[in-house]
């Protein structure tokens, strides 16, 4: 008989549906009779793509004797971290206070029947192994610990909720905001960058695009050439390795090697939209056609695999099929040459080195780029043009061969964050690339965030089978309104402007710390334990909530500026309402971006790893991107986009506005005159109408000049 969570929304919920666990999901039904019956929560966070979260459900989720004692002793409860990651950031950090040790998935962790967390850890295996203790007699120490010392677990908790709480209090900058932060991120991530392989530190190696982004940036602003060296080979490096899939295109999470050869199998969204975003600009600065291809075959994976009938994109792939990872992907040497010719499997096998000892268990090769082609044609005598298409046909055939085993499970929920990712990613990729289906893609899934998930003037996080909810989070908007700047640099629409300044307003009305610094004194605390307004000091907190101002209550709210494996909510905040205020002339987004980047400024400054997305907000603001308006006829207006989409100004927002574009704001409101004409503005100056197309690219080449 199915549990409570057969109801639910999520895929990775509903796989534990028919789990002898009494599962519930997280709400307050749970919550009250945790308290009601004095008993604590085992609380389980995980996602459907997750490999070790599928061993540990096979092993004791599945296991009726577990699931006894499981449901005698807790109120057990399942959460997605991908639908609440409001949860997860909460959990993922008390488990790394109490056990010294980076947090995971799939997370278990054991709290009080009001939500505080007591003691933790990641996977346990069902019988003692890996120096793990066995799961059940886990639970039964668990337990007695929690009936004999709870005195010593509500001390405990005290001192965590206050070190949870003990970041919020930071003093914000109060003078100028300089470039020495990024000057040190440039150094810093010199220091940790690996220059055979790509890719910053050892294995595992993650993609970090905020991090690639931000030095190809930077190499554009002030052509150091090691910042734009470290970020191409970095992505060169991943498009030939294994975290890329050679034959179907689209990047996987992470690399378990420094090679980035073989990959955590599991391919999320999340990822592969500003990953696609990148490799257009690599294309764009390079004209290497190896980023071109990736370009293209990502986007196609996302149009074939990852994009819903009603236009929404899906979430992720599962890294297991058939219960083992990567089965899907892996191969044979016999199966690769029963389904190619000798000719091209002899390309084909040098190049992908199948002529190499197997890299992956059980005697298979998961492919990656061993030898380049042109190595590989010299080796064979063959010319390189032919060797090109014998790889071509191979690659086929592979793909088509594989196309028929049994697929990895795919999350078809639709996230609204994540879209946005990758919205904003087929967007630009589509620009760069001229590519009217990838735009036609975006729009198609914007069309259906805006339809389904956008209510009464707020966002709603997630939906599956036409229904969605949760409130949405910071990133929710944040994303989403840098993907809806991006479109319309595609193609200017009044509304879609409109529901931009509605998003950058639903930002600033429910996610703003509104508190005022600290000053000394008592302050009286809210509801959530934070100090309210002290009007002794007048300078804004500022920043951003990850949840609303109206979200349920939970035991810590997080205020964060980091990039995790996606890009900081508050950076991609401040840089959205930047360029949002300098395109509608709107104050209130130039003032909250500047708050948000002032309040984090002293960090970046001390550390600025892991702040990219923050620092691309902080250059803007040091150095306004410049707003170019095209006014003219539509068929030279086209011919004029076209030809700026081909060049990378990452400090330059271009929109061709039509004849009939609608009522404006001032601040785009220019005059229609004879031929196409240009208006370039960056903060306070403008320039007089450019007519001459290569007079605006020396002017767009070279900001200064503005």
């Amino acid at each position: 008989m199915p549990n409570r969570l057969a109801g639910e929304t999520s895929p990775y919920l509903q796989q534990h549906a028919e789990n002898p666990v009494d599962w519930r999901p997280w709400g307050e039904e749970a919550l009250t009779l945790a308290k009601r019956e004095d008993r604590p929560i085992l609380l389980s966070i995980g996602y459907s793509a997750c490999h070790w979260c599928h061993v540990m459900a096979h092993e004791s989720f599945e296991d009726a004797e577990v699931a006894a004692v499981m449901n005698r002793l807790f109120v057990n409860i399942k959460v997605d971290r991908e639908e609440r990651p409001d949860l997860d950031q909460i959990y993922q950090t008390a488990h790394q206070m109490l056990t010294s040790r980076a947090g995971g998935w799939p997370l278990t962790m054991f709290l009080t029947p009001d939500g505080a967390p007591f003691f933790g850890g990641t996977y346990f295996p069902k019988t003692p192994r890996y120096g793990l203790p066995g799961f059940a007699d886990l639970c039964q120490r668990v337990a007695e610990a929690w009936r004999d010392k709870r005195g010593d677990i509500a001390q405990q908790n005290e001192e965590l909720l206050r070190a949870l709480k003990g970041g919020s209090a930071a003093r914000p900058l109060s003078g100028e905001l300089a470039a020495a932060p990024l000057k040190l991120a440039v150094e810093r991530a010199a220091q940790a960058y690996d220059p055979q392989f790509g890719g910053f530190g050892g294995a595992p190696k993650f993609p970090h695009p905020a991090d690639l982004e931000l030095l190809l940036r930077r190499h554009a602003a002030t052509g150091e050439v090691r910042c734009g060296e470290m970020a191409l080979t970095t992505l060169r490096r991943m498009a030939e390795g294994g975290i890329y899939d050679q034959l179907g295109g689209g990047f996987c999470r992470y690399s378990v090697d420094e090679r980035w050869a073989i990959p955590h199998f599991e391919k999320m969204l999340y990822d592969n939209g500003p990953l696609l975003r990148l490799y257009a600009d690599a294309w764009l600065i390079s004209g290497d056609p190896l980023f071109k291809r990736v370009a293209e075959e990502t986007a196609g994976w996302v149009m074939r695999e990852m994009q819903s009938p009603e236009g929404g994109y899906y979430s992720s792939l599962d890294a297991d099929s058939e219960h083992e990872e990567g089965k899907f992907y892996v191969w044979s040497r016999e199966e690769v040459s029963r389904c190619t010719t000798a000719e091209e499997y002899a390309v084909a096998a040098a190049h992908y080195g199948l002529e190499r000892p197997a890299n992956f268990e059980g005697a298979h090769w998961h492919l990656h780029v061993a030898l380049p082609l042109a190595e590989v044609a010299g080796s064979l005598g063959r010319p390189l043009a032919e060797c090109e298409r014998l790889l071509a046909s191979a690659r086929e055939k592979l793909f088509a061969t594989r196309e028929r085993r049994i697929r990895p499970g795919r999350d078809d929920k639709i996230l609204t964050s994540w879209n946005a990712l990758m919205i904003e990613g087929m967007a630009h990729a589509g620009r760069v690339l001229g590519r009217d289906d990838w735009l036609a893609s975006a729009r198609r899934a914007l069309d259906f965030i805006r339809r389904e998930m956008w209510k009464d003037g707020r966002l709603l996080a997630t939906s599956k089978d036409g229904r969605a909810h949760l409130n949405a989070y910071l990133d929710d908007y944040a994303y989403l309104l840098k993907a809806v700047l991006e479109l319309l640099q595609a193609e200017f629409d009044t509304g879609l402007l409109a529901f931009a300044e509605a998003l950058g307003d639903a930002l600033l009305a429910h996610f703003e710390d509104r508190r005022r610094t600290l000053s000394p004194g008592p302050s009286p605390a809210s509801g959530r334990g934070e100090v309210l307004e002290s009007h002794s000091d007048q300078t804004g907190m500022g920043g951003f909530w990850f949840t609303s101002h109206d979200h349920e209550a939970l035991i810590h709210r997080v205020k964060a500026g980091h990039d995790s494996a996606m890009p900081s909510g508050n950076g991609a905040a401040a840089f959205a309402l930047q360029r949002l205020g300098h395109v509608t002339g709107e104050t209130r987004f130039l003032e909250a971006a500047d708050r948000t980047l002032r309040l984090y400024y002293p960090d970046m400054e001390r550390q600025p790893g892991g702040f990219a997305t923050l620092l691309a907000a902080l250059d803007e603001a040091i150095a306004p991107p410049a707003i170019v308006v095209l006014r003219g006829p539509e068929d030279q207006l086209t011919e004029w986009k076209r030809k700026i989409a081909g060049h990378y100004w990452p400090w330059a927002l271009t929109l061709g506005l039509p004849a009939q574009a609608g009522k404006l704001p001032p601040a785009l409101n220019k005059p229609l005159k004879e031929g196409v004409n240009a208006w370039v503005c960056s903060g306070v100056k403008c320039l007089e109408p450019i007519d001459d197309f290569s007079c605006l690219e020396r002017v767009c080449k070279t900001p200064e000049l503005i």
